[in-house]
């Protein structure tokens, strides 16, 4: 019994530390978006790099378990917009505007994710002048293609596209965060309208099967 505790103690206090350190590199993304390094991030944390490495593997390690952090988050917010009680237009235009907005608000984390900093991938025993920033490419194409199926995954339960749903709603789900990922990387850098106007742009692109679908009977909430 008392082994058995003790396992969940430590349990506890690995999680509560791997938080921390989450929490830690968080800050330093805030300030440095892709140039975050290894060396700062453990330097805001008040330990070594190598016992940074312990915890993650490596910069990819650490960098998977951000971007899951973050894209729980915005999932989250996603299926808030999408179980609003309203019109359909008007939740359309609400979830591509809880994306938009996630990525306004924090946008050095936005660019820390899905923007790769010059140089290559950095080892464990890298020197501070030769540490490099994290190789995102290798992982920001998973986190897109998640976000799209889990999106297809709600299309798929909450609207009726005809024999081949499921199919369809997973090419739905992959095209609409295709579509929010490229226009809202574009409008970030550039900023060539508002926020708003955008919005309704892209709603006035999908709009045209969605306002011909059926919902399905969701238990609880609204369709789509």
């Amino acid at each position: 019994m008392e082994t058995a505790r003790s396992s969940e103690r430590q349990r506890t206090a690995a999680e509560r530390r791997r938080r921390e350190l989450l929490e830690a590199a968080d800050r330093v993304v805030l300030r440095d978006g892709p140039k975050a390094s290894m060396n700062a991030i453990a330097a805001e944390a008040g330990i070594t790099k190598p016992i940074l490495y312990r915890h993650f593997g490596d910069k990819g390690g650490l960098y998977r378990a951000l971007a899951k952090r973050h894209t729980d988050a915005l999932l989250s917010a996603l299926r808030a917009a999408l179980d609003a009680p309203a019109e359909r237009r008007a939740r359309v235009e609400a979830t591509l505007d809880t994306y938009l907005a996630a990525i306004e608000a924090r946008p050095q984390v936005y660019r820390f994710l899905m923007h790769p900093a010059d140089g290559a991938a950095e080892t464990a025993d890298a020197s501070p002048a030769a540490e490099q920033g994290f190789d995102v490419g290798r992982h920001s194409a998973p986190l897109l293609r998640r976000l799209g199926e889990e999106l297809g995954q709600v299309i798929v339960e909450r609207v009726d596209l005809g024999p081949d749903s499921e199919q369809m709603a997973r090419i739905w789900g992959h095209g609409i965060v295709g579509m929010m990922h490229a226009a809202g990387d574009w409008w970030l850098a550039d900023r060539p309208c508002s926020r708003e106007r955008l919005v309704s742009s892209l709603a006035d692109l999908l709009w045209g099967r969605l306002a011909e679908a059926g919902d399905r009977d969701v238990k609880g909430g609204p369709g789509f």
